[in-house]
């Protein structure tokens, strides 16, 4: 099970395999047909209300994003399930528009998709 994440701003690889934007939103500034996009299941991305809540004090709202979001998770199981299979097929990458790449929704996925042994 190989699963990459980036931003979407990054260039296109050959070793993106599927490319799975995890945004609610349409990032800024890119077209649709240049993103190479295979996939946008936006159930997977935090709700408008959580992502609005979490933005309004990203620093001291990091712990109770995680949780809040992990449940939003629990809910969604097949299109979770939906991803896992596709990275039996190859590689799959998650793409955000996110610029913090360590605390933003893709990595409490990529938790969520990979847990830890």
């Amino acid at each position: 099970m190989t699963i990459y994440s980036k931003r979407i701003y990054d260039a296109v690889s050959e070793t993106d395999g599927k490319r799975i934007l995890v945004d609610r939103l349409w990032p800024r500034g890119i077209k649709k047909e240049d993103a190479k996009i295979d996939l946008w299941p936006k159930d997977v991305t935090p709700s408008n209300q959580l992502r609005k809540w979490y933005h309004e004090d990203i620093e001291s709202r990091w712990d109770e994003f995680q949780k809040r979001y992990r449940v939003e998770l629990s809910q969604v199981t097949v299109s979770l399930d939906e991803l896992r299979k596709l990275t039996a097929q190859g590689p799959i990458t998650l793409l955000t528009a996110a610029k913090n790449q360590g605390q933003n929704h893709v990595s409490v996925l990529l938790d969520v998709l990979n847990p830890k042994a």
